[in-house]
């Protein structure tokens, strides 16, 4: 729904060396998705009007609202699943005036301290690994609802791609060069809009 990831964006505004990287060492396989993500969080030295910034900076697609509304119109229920943090994806959500249901691990924001993200250990979709199990919730949306439609662009989205129909797959940056590279097909898509879109004319 973003163009810009906020985990980058920290980790652009506070950059750590290339060998000590959580993120860097997520991908060697180091550390897992969520204990990479908590290190990044963590090392945020700020006053919170200047996340709020960085938040705004990640630039939500400017027609969320609209489309979320279109969709709703059309019987659809939308989620958010994330392996991020629910901290700022409620103020992102919050400042543009959508309301939508939100997995993602919760957080707490400290000016000395930084975003200290814990595991959701009340959800019912917990992972240890990435916080929420996005299969998990897709795989209880296909049990639960006859048409169900998954839209992503990280490593945690793999999986649970793969468990919706081809024409109803989206996928941009990593998600869309692995399915690629699998010769899976999919839906490419830069706004969250455009998935609205097409959603909207089945």
């Amino acid at each position: 729904m973003t163009q810009h990831d906020f985990f980058e964006l920290v980790r652009t505004k506070w950059p750590w060396p290339p060998e000590s990287d959580p993120w860097n060492r997520y991908v060697a396989g180091e550390l897992t998705h969520f204990e990479a993500l908590a290190e990044i969080f963590a090392k945020i030295r700020t006053e919170e009007a200047v996340l709020i910034e960085l938040i705004d900076s990640m630039k939500l697609d400017p027609r969320l609202s609209e489309a979320v509304e279109e969709l709703r119109e059309k019987g659809w229920r939308i989620e958010v699943a994330s392996a991020g943090c629910a901290w700022y994806i409620e103020r992102l959500l919050g400042r543009a005036g959508v309301s939508l249901k939100v997995h993602a691990s919760p957080g707490k924001f400290d000016p000395a301290h930084g975003l200290r993200m814990t595991l959701p250990l009340e959800s019912k979709f917990l992972s240890r690994s990435t916080g929420i199990d996005k299969l998990a919730v897709v795989k209880n949306a296909v049990a639960t609802s006859d048409v169900v439609a998954f839209a992503g662009d990280g490593r945690p989205d793999l999986e649970p791609a793969l468990l919706v129909r081809p024409e109803l797959r989206f996928a941009r940056g990593w998600l869309a060069e692995a399915l690629l590279q699998r010769g899976e097909t999919f839906r490419p898509f830069e706004r969250w809009s455009e998935i609205a879109d097409e959603l909207v004319h089945l």
